[in-house]
């Protein structure tokens, strides 16, 4: 037999991430609740912005993403200089890890956090050291007490996929006074735009005076563009620094570039996202919560719901169900909640479908036992 490349050590541990299915066999128009997208979509500038784009395609983008960067910076009233833009917050995730971890290096994150932190984790050839989470939240005890010589990276999505749960201001600040000076403190905003709490914080402030902090942030969710993949990070130079070096010299593509910019102009339309979610995430988990489920209380644009451990009656057989009438939800195998769906907030109409759907499993006699997955 021929002899095979070898990937590195820890490379075929890694489960490949799955992305939330888009379609329902048997139906033309699916409502597709899966994904986290934005339920208004993006803003009409940044489609005009888009499409005024296609007569200069052959055209490479802008490889520091200048004007994106000062328009950032512009916005939030930081130092354009200590940002760098990706493909997607993803890309970012993962070039943190290859430029600070590797072999013999540890690399914290909680049970239940997003599916890239393993995926960037075991693909530079760290150890995975997963934190328990306490009433599906980051507990930031449990991530110190697990901190060690070998730590380099602490991952923290806040808010939290898949739970749509946070750590207020006070307590980031106290996992970051308890870390040692050599471990980069990641905070993964993806979902900032939606969190509309007084005490809610970003991790902006703590990257603009901390040499070890790094907040990373999204266009793919309140801004609507999760089609072009952009991303950016703000931190301390010298980390920046050592992205752009080695980040893909045209990792954000200018359709991505162009149509972001005209959404950061477009701040009105974040606003109605937001008062969209706002209104509807409150009354679609007032909705499940009476129909008998249990729904964690969520700051983000999406739903975390439980179901009951009973044959006929559990997610999996609720997947069935809704996917049955054209709806699609999100399985949560991969992050250890099996007995959970999680559901995006989307327009009034599929948000009412999905709760009559959910009313009506809860009511009619279990369908009986799981007959598999079938994601």
């Amino acid at each position: 037999m021929p002899v095979q490349p070898t990937p590195r050590p820890g490379i075929m541990e890694i489960s490949p991430y799955v992305g939330g299915r888009s379609t329902a066999s048997g139906h033309a128009n699916t409502i597709k609740l899966s994904s986290n997208e934005s339920a208004l979509g993006p803003s009409p500038k940044a489609q005009a912005a888009y499409r005024e784009l296609a007569g200069s395609l052959h055209r490479y983008p802008d490889g520091g993403a200048t004007e994106l960067r000062m328009a950032l910076g512009a916005l939030h009233g930081i130092d354009p200089d200590r940002i760098v833009c990706g493909n997607g917050s993803d890309e970012l995730l993962q070039l943190v890890a290859h430029a600070y971890a590797g072999p013999g290096d540890e690399i914290v994150y909680c049970r239940h956090g997003f599916l890239v932190y393993p995926i960037a984790t075991l693909a530079v050839g760290a150890t995975p050291v997963v934190a328990p989470e306490t009433d599906y939240t980051a507990d930031v005890d449990a991530i110190l007490g697990l901190v060690t010589e070998r730590t380099r990276i602490v991952f923290l999505a806040n808010p939290n996929n898949p739970t749509g749960t946070y750590i207020p201001k006070g307590e980031i600040r106290r996992l970051w006074g308890g870390l040692p000076e050599h471990v980069v403190l990641v905070i993964d905003s993806a979902y900032a735009e939606f969190a509309p709490t007084e005490d809610y914080d970003s991790g902006i402030e703590l990257a603009g005076m901390a040499p070890n902090v790094v907040m990373t942030r999204t266009f793919s969710k309140a801004y609507g563009l999760a089609a072009l993949r952009l991303g950016w990070a703000y931190g301390p130079p010298a980390i920046i620094d050592v992205l752009h070096r080695i980040r893909g010299p045209f990792n954000a593509n200018a359709a991505a570039l162009a149509a972001a910019l005209a959404a950061l102009e477009d701040q009105d339309h974040i606003a109605r996202a937001r008062q969209h979610n706002e209104r509807c995430l409150g009354a679609l988990a007032a909705r499940l919560g009476a129909a008998g489920l249990h729904v964690v209380p969520s700051v983000c644009n999406f739903l975390l719901v439980r179901f009951p451990d009973e044959s006929g009656r559990d997610a999996a057989a609720a997947d069935r169900f809704l996917t049955e009438r054209g709806i699609v939800a999100r399985r949560m195998e991969p992050y250890h909640l099996a007995d959970c769906l999680r559901i995006t907030i989307g327009l009034e109409a599929e948000n009412e479908a999905l709760a009559q759907a959910l009313e009506a499993f809860m009511t009619a006699p279990a369908a009986g036992a799981d007959a598999g997955d079938d994601r």
